[in-house]
């Protein structure tokens, strides 16, 4: 696995996953765009979210996510993530039957349980991929799927980018990031027992260069991908 602080080109001040979302938590609503994350999952064509009873949202942030299957009607969501900030946020948003501070790769919830466990931009903070494909292995049904957004990687090596946000003071903060190749998702995956059915990518189009300019130099580069994995029956 490639180590990020070889293409580190900002060389952030870097705290923990929890300290720096608790910090992002008042702007972060801001400065993602649904481009990164939701219109890739717009654009998928499974799983068939009508079909979707119950949906565990692993790292859930400040409730984006759930909110979107609520729209798609899924009828019951569970929420985990570690950052006490952005959960106060997912509870004010009120998508979620339950919030639960805790990890992604042991989560605490029923095992067993679950049609859809989803997750979004949470994977450049692990250091390794395969906890969390066997957590969302125990707690899918069989027949059930894992849809996993993630930070494309080619992105982040090339723009040296981790990670990051502006504190109060008006500091660049970064987050723990880490390097995870398309292959080291197959290859987690694949030993936790999941099958591909889908991978979507989203590149640095008209609509990203409008609202960062400055990524001209970027433009045609994936940015963010779309995993969809299918436990066998």
């Amino acid at each position: 696995m490639p180590d990020f602080a070889d293409f580190d080109t900002r060389h952030y001040r870097t705290v923990d996953v929890a300290t720096g979302y608790d910090g992002w938590s008042r702007t972060y609503e801001d400065s993602v765009l649904d481009a990164m994350d939701l219109a890739l999952l717009d654009g998928l064509t499974a799983p068939d979210w009508s079909e979707v009873r119950r949906a565990a949202d692993l790292g859930c942030g400040t409730g984006r996510t759930g909110a979107w299957l609520r729209e798609r009607r899924v009828e019951h969501v569970d929420g985990v993530d570690l950052s006490a900030g952005m959960l106060a946020l997912a509870d004010k948003r009120g998508a979620h039957d339950t919030l639960t501070q805790g990890d992604v790769r042991a989560s605490g919830l029923p095992g067993n349980t679950y049609d859809l466990v989803i997750a979004s931009l949470i994977d450049e903070h692990l250091p390794d991929l395969a906890p969390f494909y066997a957590e969302a292995r125990r707690l899918t049904k069989p027949g059930g799927r894992c849809v996993l957004v993630a930070y494309h990687p080619q992105f982040i090596m090339a723009s040296g980018m981790p990670t990051h946000f502006t504190d109060a003071s008006g500091e660049e903060v970064a987050i723990t990031t880490h390097v995870h190749l398309i292959g080291n998702h197959v290859s987690a995956a694949l030993a936790a027992g999941w099958r591909l059915e889908e991978l979507n990518e989203a590149v640095v189009d008209d609509g990203w260069v409008a609202a960062k300019p400055k990524w001209e130099r970027f433009r045609g580069y994936p940015i963010s991908a779309a995993f969809v994995w299918v436990r066998p029956l």
